[in-house]
């Protein structure tokens, strides 16, 4: 089985600011979701944890998986998406003119990246990579692997495996430290 969850929350998730490669940590009610998962996911078996090496996603895996003896593996390429500059930045979907706000409403025609960011191309390429290398030849084993990201990078994970297309890629998306299987 293939599973994913998405870190807790920060204050820059608060705050809707765009987080990407800033490593932002978890809030308290960040910490606290991450406990209610643990606890809710309990009885779910992992083998194994990969998970981004940035410290929402890497304290959100420590504290899903506290008390088990379950690995957990840190991969850069498990990394959030770059947003460049514009990591940040409040509430760019709402705000008039925001160079990314494609990104977000029209994720097929966001075709070069703004000011320092990263394409989809570019995302799909490493996790792309990562599943390709690292995942399945874990699932062709029979473990179960857990994935522990962000917003942008899982989705990313979650329509190579089921074949979403790029227009979608936001509909992918899962809540803040919800579990969702997607093999």
């Amino acid at each position: 089985m293939l599973y994913i969850m998405r870190h807790g929350k920060t204050d820059w998730n608060n705050a809707r600011r765009l987080q990407g490669r800033t490593d932002i940590p978890l809030n308290e009610e960040g910490r606290q979701m991450a406990e209610h998962a643990r606890t809710e996911y309990a009885d779910i078996h992992f083998d194994i944890c990969y998970c981004s090496p940035l410290i929402r996603a890497k304290e959100t895996a420590e504290i899903v998986l506290k008390g088990r003896n379950i690995p957990i593996i840190t991969d850069d390429r498990l990394k959030e998406m770059s947003f460049g500059n514009y990591e940040g930045t409040a509430n760019c979907i709402t705000t008039p003119g925001c160079p990314i706000k494609d990104l977000f409403l029209d994720p097929a025609n966001y075709k070069v990246p703004k000011d320092g960011g990263e394409s989809f191309e570019q995302l799909f390429a490493r996790t792309g990579e990562f599943l390709k290398e690292v995942v399945k030849p874990q699932l062709d084993e029979g473990k179960d692997v857990l994935i522990v990201g962000h917003g942008a990078m899982n989705s990313s994970i979650i329509c190579q495996v089921k074949g979403i297309p790029l227009s979608e890629f936001w509909s992918a998306g899962i809540e803040n430290c919800k579990l969702k299987r997607i093999l």
